[in-house]
């Protein structure tokens, strides 16, 4: 059985505990992960602040080139890439290996980054008294950043928030999610063998309240990035003082299908923004409203379409749904659906178990106050419901805690820049399903979905402090 230690300064490191680590497919135990003490993540921080003092010396040329080395070795080591995730993800191998591409991708985006980081020079002539200076900004990286990342895309989440840290000029300390260690720990490996300082990124492993708690509250951390639940991410905010922090959280995405709309060429890509990786994505299509005139024959038509999703191993080729990531969020499934027929639902397909298979399930008038609908459902689940105008389905997308991303597909132009203007989220997509997404665009939610954005350039403005200089020419 595999034992992975913790990897701090350079190293993979020995600890007092490790916990079993078991494949959501079958349940199988598939190696032994570290369980991480007070002292570990103290050893962690302090790696990281020693690693800063060479990172901030460091070239934008030195770290465009280590990301660049590493982007090379995800190539030549995709398909394992693609294989631990599958295994410890449940992902099905295909999904995984699309994964992969866009962590390549991402990196490469820092990579570029790293050479583009610049200021501006300020006019201060513009003002009385400015006369006769020269003023110019500057950016420069924060220092240590501590990065807990989710269980869903272990690969290229984790690559969102390494990726731009390092094109910074900042020291890293990773705390992956429990479920999905073995990516992380695969990536610092890459990392090492692609020039890395040692101590630059640290995985820490284990009890997510005390690495957290211990992240957060250290005055060796200067900013906290964060994917994850809102009420983790709340109390995050609430005991990090006046570090920066980055929220990605909780999200039930919208889309609306306005009258006139042929959406028979749409129904592959609303299955796949409903039902891929078991709809276990922060932009997964959860809630449908569709117009009256075209009601019954979409649902019709997308109940035929999602029978023929194939299930099974994630490993299996063919495969394009499999397990959830635990048993426990199978039940929870099961339980808002059970809800959601109590309060007037009807299932339409789906709303069974096969092991920790949960199949795609469609749900017909749902109450707005069900859970299905309110909450983050993070689950193969997606309700349809009938709306008489598209000004009516916008109200039922912003009555919500979230609002991340939402899509609307529409013949008409004044009713898609109207939606633009009403619809309370961080993305509106027009003729597209809301679980669009490429990894250079700005990535972020309001009201309970978060604060701040992901998309590497964004994110690197933020792992940045920006530094005024002033210099009078008189002197």
């Amino acid at each position: 059985m595999e034992r992975k230690h913790l990897y701090i300064n350079g190293e993979f490191q020995k600890t007092e505990k490790y916990y079993a680590l078991f494949s959501p497919y079958d349940e199988k135990q598939i190696a032994q992960i570290a369980y991480a003490n007070e002292q570990d993540v103290d050893n962690a921080i302090h790696s990281a602040e020693k690693a800063f003092r060479t990172m901030k010396k460091m070239t934008a040329n030195e770290r465009a080139s280590i990301l660049e080395k590493l982007v090379e070795k995800l190539k030549k080591h995709s398909e394992k890439c693609a294989e631990i995730i599958a295994l410890e993800a449940a992902k099905p191998i295909t999904t995984a290996r699309v994964e992969v591409e866009r962590t390549i991708m991402t990196y490469k985006f820092a990579a570029q980054e790293a050479r583009r980081i610049h200021g501006e020079t300020i006019p201060l002539d513009a003002a009385p008294g400015g006369e006769r200076r020269l003023a110019y900004t500057v950016r420069e990286p924060l220092g240590v950043v501590a990065a807990i990342t989710p269980f869903n895309f272990p690969m290229n989440l984790v690559a969102h928030k390494l990726g731009p840290a390092i094109a910074a000029g900042n020291a890293i300390i990773l705390k992956p999610a429990s479920q999905t260690p073995l990516t992380a720990y695969f990536i610092a490996e890459l990392f090492e063998q692609s020039g890395l300082p040692m101590g630059a990124l640290n995985v820490v492993t284990g009890p997510g309240r005390l690495i957290g708690r211990k992240l957060t509250e250290s005055e060796g951390v200067e900013m906290i990035t964060f994917t994850g639940s809102p009420e983790v991410g709340k109390a995050i905010r609430s005991r990090s003082g006046l570090k920066k922090v980055t929220l990605e959280l909780g999200s039930n995405s919208a889309l609306i299908i306005d009258k006139g709309v042929d959406y028979h060429p749409l129904l592959n890509r609303i299955v796949q923004g409903s039902f891929a990786y078991s709809g276990q994505v922060c932009i997964s299509l959860q809630r449908v409203y569709v117009h009256e005139e075209v009601y019954e024959d979409f649902v019709k038509s997308l109940v035929k379409q999602t029978k023929n999703i194939k299930l099974g191993n994630p490993l299996d080729e063919s495969t394009e749904v499999s397990a959830l990531i635990s048993s426990a969020d199978v039940e929870r499934a099961l339980n808002w659906i059970e809800e959601a027929r109590e309060s007037g639902a009807t299932v339409a397909c789906g709303g069974s178990r096969y092991g920790n298979i949960f199949t795609p399930t469609i749900l017909l008038h749902v109450d707005p106050k069900s859970k299905v609908s309110c909450e983050e459902v993070f689950a193969p689940i997606v309700l349809v419901n009938k709306v008489e105008s598209v000004n009516e389905a916008i109200r039922n997308v912003n009555d919500s805690r979230y609002g991340l991303q939402a899509g609307i597909y529409t013949e008409n132009i004044k009713t898609a820049l109207e939606a633009c203007d009403k619809l309370e989220v961080g993305g509106v997509m027009v003729n597209d399903i809301p679980t669009f997404r490429v990894d250079h665009m700005p990535y972020g939610g309001v009201k309970e979905s978060g604060t701040g954005r992901e998309g590497v350039r964004y994110a690197l403005e933020d792992m940045t402090e920006l530094k005024l200089v002033v210099m009078s020419k008189d002197n």
